[in-house]
């Protein structure tokens, strides 16, 4: 599903990747844990698309990103990957449901569809009642559900979550971490979460962690 090779980026004097290699297999839920400043979240925004590494290739589902034009990327990006982030980054004044159809808006997915599609998510994800709410009446739990269901509206072959527990209490951690999983076997979804947290760390199929710019171990 994903296949990273040589990948390696810096910033002005700074080498914060220095020739990383990895490949996750479809339906795989891997966690890369380490040190702040080891280099995980730029590996997860090159690997996202969100960022361009300066050296390495960078395969997902078939597709070699790096001879995308921008164009193109962009539309993949929306299409085959999803989000999580520690901040929600919900659009505060739309509602739950709102914030869920707003990639597949950019789409062009018909209203309707996008609609449909967003109420079975939040349903799924326990928010049936909360789906006209806006952010600000959401508990930080609701919000990165929403967050969740936007992340999964247009059905992407791969998630990609940034420290999605970083600011949730223990219990709610431990809710989102158990929907990950469930997500994965009944959406069949590739993951790959960025953490600190180490019990979600060692629940995952493959935990790498990575120290000074490299992936240095395979955690079991």
């Amino acid at each position: 599903m994903i296949k990273a090779v040589n990948i390696r980026k810096s910033y002005q004097q700074l080498q914060v990747l220095k020739g990383v290699s990895l490949e996750i297999a479809k339906g795989e839920l891997v966690s890369i844990v380490g040190k702040s400043g080891a280099g995980k979240s730029t590996l997860l925004h090159i690997m996202g698309t969100l960022d361009q590494a300066d050296e390495g290739e960078l395969w997902i589902d078939g597709q070699n990103c790096g001879e995308m034009k921008k164009k193109a990327l962009s539309r993949f990006r929306n299409e085959q990957i999803g989000f999580v982030f520690q901040f929600h980054h919900l659009l505060p004044e739309f509602t739950a449901l709102e914030n869920v159809c707003m990639p597949a808006f950019i789409k062009k997915t018909p209203e309707k569809q996008a609609h449909k599609k967003a109420k079975e998510l939040l349903d799924y994800l326990g928010l049936a009642d909360r789906m006209d709410h806006k952010p600000q009446q959401l508990s930080g739990g609701e919000q990165q559900r929403v967050a969740v269901a936007r992340a999964l509206i247009n059905s992407p072959a791969v998630v990609f979550a940034d420290e999605p527990s970083g600011n949730l209490d223990s219990q709610n951690s431990e809710e989102l971490h158990q929907l990950f999983f469930n997500l994965r076997k009944d959406f069949e979804q590739t993951f790959v979460i960025v953490t600190h947290n180490m019990e979600l760390a060692k629940m995952s199929d493959r935990c790498l962690r990575m120290q000074d710019g490299l992936i240095v171990e395979e955690l079991s």
